[in-house]
């Protein structure tokens, strides 16, 4: 895949894009097709980012009576996929922990110093507002009635790939996938191969399988396995990157369980797979979901399987017990290191494991 298209300040970890084009006669990807995708990394950011001060998200926060929010439409699908994943882990995964991750230093001016009288604080449970709770969707509006502090890092990263993914497949633009001033971009699409890798969180598009090294997370310079994939999405978890200390040294970081709000002790790093299927619009909704933004969805399983076992997200049966029947979670496949370094994986998990 000779051509790259690089964005190394997107979402704070930075974008690149490997991709062959669908005929011999392109040599490089069209600028107008790079002025797109970066014009929409920069609105992404612009919205989402909790770290700016101009964003919408920022705004909610600001908004001591809250207000209506109205954001772009291509965010519909990244809020039922929060919707999804709130309701099957029982409010562990909620964006609201936006406001956790700044008491305990991880905010705007990045500190990394915890806030006094954080830990009676943090937390559904000490009455930090929630998604469920607190935030009313009306499509891609969300209204509030307090301030909010939302961090979409669950999947977001997740989402904004599969947004760029579907500018490059060109007709995807068409069934309503990406904002509709980008559609006009779909003519450079069709790419015949590409991958996509943002931070860690991939998705590709291949014909023969790309392979993947799992970083060992108490050692970045080593692989603890080898994946292969030629179709699908693959991201990762763990806060081996991004952590810190407190004043009495306990160890913090920015993966939190959303009911207690602290840092998930017992899970070393995760791995999720799910393989694209763009085009499965008559599966039923959750998997719909899914097979429309596999990356976002793999994104979001990475991060879930910090607050849930495999088999109990895979079953929704951490949904809010007055729903009667666990919120259907689409199929998965993953591999979990624990604080032990013991690895459990779903057989489907396309890995080759280092033993030695």
């Amino acid at each position: 895949m000779p051509l790259i298209m690089a964005f190394p300040d997107a979402l704070g970890t930075g974008l690149v894009i490997n991709c062959s084009p669908a005929t011999v006669e392109s040599t490089k990807p069209p600028a107008p097709l790079r002025a797109a995708i970066a014009e929409l990394i920069s609105e992404y950011e612009r919205t989402l980012s909790r770290f700016r001060a101009d964003s919408l998200v920022a705004a909610m926060g600001r908004a001591e009576h809250g207000g209506r929010f109205a954001f772009p439409e291509w965010a519909r699908g990244l809020f039922d996929l929060v919707d999804l994943l709130n309701a099957a882990t029982g409010g562990a995964i909620d964006p609201c922990v936006g406001e956790d991750l700044t008491r305990l230093g991880y905010g705007v001016d990045m500190s990394f110093a915890v806030e006094m009288g954080a830990a009676g604080r943090l937390g559904s449970i000490h009455g930090r507002p929630t998604w469920r709770g607190d935030v009313r969707r009306e499509g891609t509006t969300l209204v509030t009635s307090r301030a909010v502090h939302l961090d979409f890092g669950a999947c977001g990263k997740g989402y904004l790939v599969d947004l760029i993914g579907r500018m490059l497949l060109g007709g995807a633009a068409r069934a309503g996938a990406m904002p509709q001033r980008h559609a006009e971009y779909a003519e450079y699409g069709a790419y015949a191969e590409f991958v996509i890798d943002a931070g860690g969180d991939l998705l590709i598009h291949s014909h023969t399988p790309v392979a993947i090294a799992l970083e060992d997370p108490a050692d970045a310079s080593r692989a603890i396995g080898v994946v292969r994939v030629r179709s699908g999405a693959l991201c990762a978890s763990a806060p081996s990157r991004r952590h810190w200390r407190d004043a009495a040294g306990h160890e913090l970081h920015h993966l939190l369980n959303a009911i207690d709000g602290m840092p998930v002790r017992d899970i070393a790093a995760s791995w999720a797979f799910v393989p694209a299927d763009w085009g499965r619009a008559d599966a039923p909704i959750a998997t719909a979901l899914a097979a429309a933004y596999p990356t976002a969805f793999a994104d979001g399983v990475a991060t879930a399987l910090f607050v849930m076992n495999p088999g109990a997200l895979a079953a929704g049966v951490g949904s809010y017990a007055e729903v009667p029947q666990p919120r259907a979670v689409p199929a998965f496949d993953c591999l979990t290191l624990d604080g032990r370094r013991r690895a459990m994986m779903s057989a489907g998990f396309p890995v080759e494991l280092y033993t030695r």
